[in-house]
Parts: C-alpha cells; sequence; structure tokens
C-alpha cells in the first residue's frame, strides 16, 4: 500500500551523463504513480541538457549554483525548495548531510553508505555490485519507502525516448547538411577512462568499411580525445571529424539524426538509447561493468562482447576481450 501522497521530491543524482540518463527511468515511474507530485532533478550544470527535454521533470536544479555559498545558505536553499522526500540515487555525503540540516521530511538513501546512517532516516539494503539486474532498475529499489515495491523488469522501462520532447537543432551548417544527404553512423571511441574502450585502429578501419558501403560517418569526442586520434581519421567527404566542436545540446541533436552510434560503455552511447537510435555497445563481460548492468535503453540498443564465458571476465579479473571484437561483428550488428 502506498504512504502518504507525496509533494515534492528531489532525485539528487549530481554525477556522470550516463547515470543521470539511466535515472530517468525512476522519475518516469514516480510520475506515473504520483501524477501530481512535483519532481525537482539535482544534477551538475553539464548534465542540464539532457533533463531539459524531459517532461516528467518538473524542475531542474544544479549544484553548481550553490557550491561556493556558505553552509546557511545552502541549507537555506533547500529549504526553499519545500520538498518532503529526497532520494539519493548518487550517494553523496554533503548534499544528504544539507537535506538533513534542511529537515526535509524523508531523505531516502542506500544502507551502505555509512554517512546515510546519520543523515537519512529511510535506508534501502541492496547491492548495486553484485547485482545481475541494470543499473536503471537498481534505482527502483530507492522508492521502496515510497510504497512502491515493484522493481519493473528492464524492457518495462527501456522506451523512454517516446516521452520526450523533440531536440532543438542548433548544428553547424557544414553537419546539418550532412546529416540530410546521407545515412550517418556516430563513432565515439574514447570514455574520458571511464570504460574499458575498443582500439582506436578498429575505429578507424570500421570508418573505413562504412563509407565504402556509402554511410557517412561522423567522429564525436571531446578537444583532447580528439587530438589522441585526429591524425588517424582517413580524409573523405563521408567522413566528418566533429571532435571539440559541439556542445552537449548539440551532440545530443547530432545522434538524435543518426541512424546509429558505435561507442564503449559511455555517456553518448545511452544519450543515443535515450534517443531511440540504434546503439552498439562495446563491453567487456566483467561484473560490474558487464552489459547486463550497463547496456543502452531504447529497443533499438544492442550489445556486444568478445566471449559471453569470458573466462577472466568470469573470475572478476582484469581483460581486455573487449579488443578482440572485430570489425566484422560490428558491421553484421549495424543496420541503416
Amino acid at each position: 500500500m502506498k504512504k502518504e501522497f507525496p509533494k515534492k521530491i528531489i532525485i539528487s543524482r549530481t554525477d556522470s551523463i550516463g547515470d543521470v540518463v539511466l535515472t530517468l527511468p525512476l522519475c518516469a515511474w514516480l510520475k506515473k504513480e504520483f501524477p501530481k507530485t512535483k519532481i525537482t532533478f539535482l544534477c551538475k550544470n553539464y548534465t542540464i541538457p539532457i533533463l531539459s527535454n524531459v517532461e516528467f521533470v518538473d524542475q531542474i536544479i544544479s549544484v553548481d549554483n550553490f557550491v561556493n555559498s556558505s553552509e546557511s545558505e545552502q541549507i537555506a536553499f533547500f529549504v526553499d525548495l519545500k520538498a518532503d522526500w529526497i532520494l539519493h540515487v548518487f550517494p553523496n555525503k554533503k548534499i544528504a548531510r544539507l537535506a538533513k540540516k534542511a529537515k526535509i521530511k524523508n531523505r531516502v538513501g542506500t544502507s551502505h553508505r555509512l554517512f546515510h546512517f546519520f543523515t537519512c532516516n529511510q535506508k534501502v539494503s541492496f547491492t548495486r555490485k553484485r547485482s545481475s539486474l541494470h543499473e536503471a532498475q537498481l534505482n527502483f529499489y530507492l522508492l521502496q519507502p515510497l510504497g512502491l515495491k515493484k522493481i519493473p523488469s528492464f524492457f518495462e522501462i527501456r522506451d523512454i525516448h517516446k516521452q520526450l520532447r523533440p531536440f532543438e537543432n542548433k548544428l553547424p551548417n557544414e553537419l546539418s547538411s550532412f546529416l540530410c544527404n546521407q545515412k550517418v553512423v556516430i563513432l565515439h571511441p574514447k570514455s574520458q577512462g571511464s570504460a574499458l574502450e575498443w582500439p582506436i585502429d578498429k575505429y578507424i578501419s570500421l570508418s573505413k568499411s562504412l563509407v565504402s558501403k556509402g554511410v557517412g560517418v561522423v567522429f564525436t569526442g571531446t578537444e583532447n580525445e580528439g587530438s589522441l586520434f585526429r591524425s588517424l581519421i582517413p580524409e573523405d567527404k563521408l567522413i566528418i571529424d566533429s571532435t571539440g566542436k559541439l556542445n552537449l545540446q548539440q551532440l545530443m541533436f547530432l545522434i538524435s539524426q543518426s541512424n546509429a552510434i558505435v561507442a564503449c560503455s559511455t555517456g553518448p552511447l545511452h544519450i543515443g538509447g535515450l534517443c531511440g537510435i540504434q546503439s552498439i555497445g562495446l563491453f567487456s563481460q566483467r561484473k560490474p561493468i558487464h552489459p547486463g548492468r550497463w547496456k543502452p535503453l531504447g529497443e533499438k540498443s544492442q550489445t556486444l562482447v568478445y566471449d559471453e564465458n569470458c573466462k577472466p571476465c568470469s573470475l572478476g579479473k582484469m581483460c581486455n576481450c573487449i579488443e578482440k571484437i572485430t570489425i566484422d561483428e560490428v558491421i553484421n550488428k549495424l543496420s541503416y
């Protein structure tokens, strides 16, 4: 049985792009269960574009807006939000402490963080590292104090793209016309160190294979990432290097208008799933970084591992088997 009707819930997720994307199904589920509840999403500045096209989030607040304020001002900030619930989806000691000092009535967090025993009055016991559930599913454990006990299947929450507003086009003219003239596959080779990566030379070979089939290719990444492989990108009218040229909002629109994206377990791959395009994720089978935990959302998303029964991966050992995934395997997954 559900508890009292929540008036306003803060979802605290102040980490990376992919993690924010995989928290959106929880927000949509909450809105469906409690249509009159106001949902405030607490995030970092750089993930705001992810949330700006989401209809089931009523308010977006960046922690960067008050990070340099005094503690009393920060507490007052939380008091002014007038929330009766806060869900610490991403455990953050400072935010947990501020929420308690602001006397938010219901403060929910995992019991696997020691500081939550002093800051949260509703603690849920579950483990992420050893679980076979997807990250988006694991977030649902935090809804139990609200009387929502069900952990939905991945298939029940994967099609979140159907609840988004259209993205706004602010691309450079070169990219806009490129998208209009042929099918396009995005290649995002790097991950800023957040994941095991497929070798650069294989992305380069994949781009040549796609071009030979008349498919356009756009390489994406930050300026620093682009500097690591830009010199290797073939010169071809069907290949564009956009590294270091796009902000997150532009990258999201580019991905939403492309036919597919190929990447390892990183933010742009999850944006592809969020946009509902074909998203090919290249993974290691080792827990907790396996595709069962981190595959992108979306019905068109697919994942590749070198060997589902890789012995080192099954033992939790460091393994570079992702590097053995072949270009042909990726090509065979793509439909354009």
